[in-house]
């Protein structure tokens, strides 16, 4: 493409991803991603501690960025779950959904990403009868605040085994949420494709309707081999599944599918994350070199 990719996406990156907490503080690392005008959007997660928050909000209102809240953190590390068949433990994950709401508006953000969480095959259908009941009180008490609710697409039975995906049960979801909740959408996700046995095309045309956000990032899918799973390693990465080629398969396929808004961006952000002493920035300079390559591959 000739014309720049900024033109028709705001390009973000996953703050908590590319620069791993262990590794980075987080205002220090916000900073530099705030500082660095390849990046449109950034996408964060809960801070704790009130006065991260509020210089954190600082900055983010002085940079001029699309701020985008991602609750996934919330329920993973404590391994709270929004489609528990137990009651109690259901409403423990929604009451930390509703309060990523609160601190996302603080933080600037219009809206929250989530994820499914697990599931058994001999309760899946009340398990998904209680996604519905909490995403459907998630986008209300956002819809009150003006905000939006995104659900990302994940793999079913390779790693986060949640209960959405694979796309058409994302697709039976999401119609079932829109039916009462117009501020829900969908995030797919590059790197989820190979855990989900599926394509750029398939995913896309199955979730068109309802895809509101991307990611993009890879996966190694080979048993056996080293970052086995969603662990969103750099594009290139040994015996995984996305590269130069890939990513240009699905900006081939997004752009055939009408994704390509200039009047009004939506964000796609890389996922990726340094491996077991990796150097973030390297990683981040070489996910760039990626996205610089394949969209300059894409045909105008």
């Amino acid at each position: 493409m000739k014309e720049s990719i900024h033109k028709y996406f705001q390009i973000g990156t996953i703050q908590w991803m590319s620069h791993p907490p262990a590794d980075y503080e987080v205002l220090d690392s916000i900073k530099a991603i705030c500082c660095d005008d390849f990046f449109d959007a950034l996408e964060v997660t809960q801070m704790k501690e009130s006065s991260v928050r509020e210089a954190a909000g600082r900055m983010l209102e002085q940079s001029h960025m699309k701020v985008c809240y991602g609750a996934q953190p919330r329920l993973l590390g404590p391994g709270l779950n929004p489609n528990n068949v137990d009651e109690a433990g259901r409403q423990q994950a929604e009451k930390t959904l509703l309060e990523a709401v609160d601190e996302a508006e603080f933080l600037g953000a219009k809206g929250i990403a989530f994820l499914a969480g697990k599931w058994e095959e001999k309760t899946k259908e009340q398990a998904y009868r209680q996604l519905l009941k909490t995403t459907k009180n998630v986008c209300d008490y956002a819809a009150g605040k003006g905000m939006f609710v995104e659900l990302e697409v994940f793999d079913y039975d390779m790693d986060k085994a949640a209960l959405i995906g694979p796309a058409p049960y994302a697709a039976k979801f999401a119609a079932d949420i829109r039916s009462t909740c117009s501020n829900f959408g969908l995030i797919v996700d590059l790197s989820h494709f190979p855990t989900t046995y599926e394509t750029s095309k398939f995913v896309i045309q199955t979730l068109r309707p309802y895809i509101t956000h991307f990611h993009i990032g890879n996966a190694v899918v080979k048993k056996g081999c080293e970052a086995y799973g969603d662990q969103h390693p750099r594009f290139g990465f040994p015996d995984s599944a996305n590269d130069t080629a890939q990513l240009l398969d699905f900006f081939r396929v997004i752009k055939e599918e009408g994704f390509l808004n200039a009047e009004n961006p939506y964000v796609l952000s890389f996922e990726v994350k340094p491996w077991k002493g990796e150097d973030g920035e390297l990683i981040l300079a070489g996910t760039k070199r990626v996205i610089n390559r394949a969209w300059a591959l894409l045909e105008d």
